[in-house]
C-alpha cells in the first residue's frame, strides 16, 4: 500500500519535549505502509532513546491534520481533525486506524467529524473543548490549527523553522 496522498501536499514534522524545550524535525512518512511506521518514523528522525515525550504533526493540504503523542512505552494517543480522512488518502487510512475510527464510506460529505484522543494535549495546557473547537473552526486551514496549537504548546517556532 503506498502512503503517498493522491496529488496533496502533505508537512509532518515531530517535536520531542527537553528540559530546554521543543526541539522538532520534519519527518518523511512517505515510506509508511502500516501504522508502527509513523511511531518508528518519529523515533529515527528525532534519535529518541527512552521516557521522552513527542508528539508527530501531520498536516494534508487543505483537508485535515492529525496529532499521535508518543511517550515511552505507552501507546499512541492520536487526534484527527476529521474522520473522514481515511477516505483521501492511503495516510488518512493509518491516521483513522491510529484513532481508533472507521470512515463512514456510505455518507462521506458529512462534514468535520473530529475523532481519537481529545484529551491528548491536556496536560500539556490544551483542553479537549479547545482542540474540538480549534479543528472544527470554519475557514480555517489545518497549517493555520496546527500553528495555533503549537503557540499554545510553545514549539510555534520549531514548527515555523521547519515549514
Amino acid at each position: 500500500m503506498s502512503s503517498k496522498p493522491s496529488g496533496n501536499n502533505v508537512f509532518s514534522a515531530a517535536f520531542v519535549r527537553t528540559a530546554d524545550g521543543w526541539n522538532g524535525a520534519e519527518v518523511d512518512l512517505s515510506a509508511a505502509e502500516i501504522a508502527d511506521d509513523l511511531g518508528d518514523a518519529v523515533q529515527e528522525h528525532l534519535g529518541l532513546n527512552g521516557d521522552e515525550l513527542a508528539l508527530l504533526c501531520v498536516e494534508v493540504e487543505d483537508e485535515w491534520f492529525a496529532i499521535v503523542r508518543y511517550q515511552g512505552d505507552q501507546e499512541p494517543r492520536t487526534f484527527l481533525s476529521d474522520a473522514q480522512a481515511g477516505l483521501s488518502d492511503a495516510l488518512g487510512e493509518l491516521f483513522t486506524e491510529l484513532a481508533g475510527v472507521a470512515p463512514d464510506k456510505d455518507t462521506p460529505d458529512l462534514g468535520v467529524r473530529p475523532a481519537g484522543d481529545f484529551e491528548l494535549l491536556n496536560d500539556l495546557g490544551v483542553s479537549s473543548d479547545e482542540l474540538i473547537e480549534l479543528s472544527m473552526e470554519e475557514g480555517v486551514l489545518p497549517a493555520d490549527t496546527l500553528s495555533v496549537i503549537a503557540e499554545r504548546l510553545a514549539f510555534a517556532e520549531e514548527l515555523d523553522r521547519l515549514r
